[in-house]
């Protein structure tokens, strides 16, 4: 099965796994949360990286999450990147994981790739303020900006 590692701002990791096991009623099996502290050594942190993506992966695929592109977190995820082997996602948010971990057992890792590119957009979206009731605006992939 597909590991999965979260590397994020200090507490983003370990408060999306915690999530998970809000949800699942349990921790995800092969999952992992690296929290990357204020003035942490990169180099040690990537080490640690390494180090948890070793023990959850089973050689089946590893995907690597991050939160914001270019900080310090996804500098670190970055270097860990493997064509066919590790996949980076970066802007990650609860729904992006969830759909990782319901398809990771199912799909092999380059189709897991292209399903959470193509479905990002659907963990956001705009509820409407017309009370009552609150609708939800659905995203449109053909709207134009």
């Amino acid at each position: 099965m597909i590991s999965v590692l979260i590397i994020a701002h200090q507490p983003l990791a370990t408060a999306l796994l915690g999530c998970c096991r809000h949800i699942y009623r349990g921790l995800p099996v092969q999952a992992a949360a690296l929290d990357i502290i204020p003035d942490e050594d990169p180099d040690q942190a990537l080490q640690e990286a390494k180090s948890l993506a070793a023990r959850i992966n089973d050689g089946s695929g590893q995907v690597v999450l991050t939160d914001l592109y270019g900080a310090t977190p996804a500098r670190i995820a970055v270097q860990m990147a493997r064509q066919g082997r590790v996949s980076v996602f970066y802007g990650v948010n609860l729904p992006m994981l969830l759909k990782v971990l319901n398809y990771r057992a199912r799909l092999p890792l380059s189709e897991l790739e292209a399903l959470v590119l193509r479905d990002a957009g659907e963990g956001v979206g705009l509820v409407e303020s017309d009370n009552p009731p609150g609708r939800l605006l659905v995203p449109s992939s053909s709207a134009a900006l």
